[in-house]
């Protein structure tokens, strides 16, 4: 069943048309020092939330984090990974780290929301990477998180390239939501083709008598 909902979902994220509609959806991840890209033995950890609104063209993320070995340099969303849940990838949201994001220290929390409808939200590299504009960037970074190919990290001084990381996943009834929202959508519009179907027809009709 799943194997069937994510292209679904992921078609609907490149057109932007059915999501534009849907509720907005809930991702996780466990950061940690193993997920990383090369693999450490950081005894930090993390965990964020990212919740992704496609109707109101917001982004909010939230991340805690303790233990870390080195103190924070940056921070932000990378996408989109060859495939899931495996790989390193460039940047995606803003540079050179989320606004705001506690740096200089080695736990923390940081909490803010994104207009993914400015430039301003996304790495010009993504954007550029990504059709030039940033609804082919905002598009391209759901489809991304939605099929498991973006991850969350945490970069500091004894970890340049990263200490701990975490991909990023949909929470099931979040993505259940949306999926209903999209099959509904789906059915409307096939509903809504045929009846202009059929009034098309009439009129043929009435042109040839």
């Amino acid at each position: 069943m799943k194997k069937f909902l994510l292209p679904l979902v992921f078609a609907a994220a490149i057109l932007a048309v059915p999501v534009a509609q849907a509720a907005p959806v809930t991702f996780t991840a466990v950061l940690n020092g193993p997920s990383e890209v090369p693999v450490n033995a950081s005894p930090g950890t993390g965990f964020a939330t990212v919740i992704f609104d496609s109707a109101a063209h917001t982004l909010s993320v939230s991340v805690t984090f303790s233990g870390l070995l080195g103190t924070t340099t940056a921070s932000h969303i990378h996408c989109c990974t060859a495939t899931p849940k495996v790989g390193t990838v460039g940047v995606a949201t803003e540079t050179p780290s989320f606004p705001l994001f506690p740096l200089g220290v080695t736990s923390g929390s940081f909490t803010e929301l994104f207009n993914t409808t400015l430039a301003a939200s996304f790495n010009p590299a993504f954007i550029t990477a990504n059709g030039g504009t940033t609804a082919g960037a905002e598009a391209a970074l759901f489809a991304g998180m939605v099929l498991g190919e973006s991850y969350l990290n945490i970069h500091t001084t004894l970890f340049p390239g990263g200490e701990i990381r975490g991909f990023l996943v949909p929470e099931p009834g979040s993505l259940a939501l949306l999926v209903l929202a999209l099959i509904g959508l789906a059915v409307a519009s096939k509903r809504n083709g045929a009846e202009a179907g059929k009034a098309s027809g009439t009129g043929r009709m009435a042109i040839r008598s």
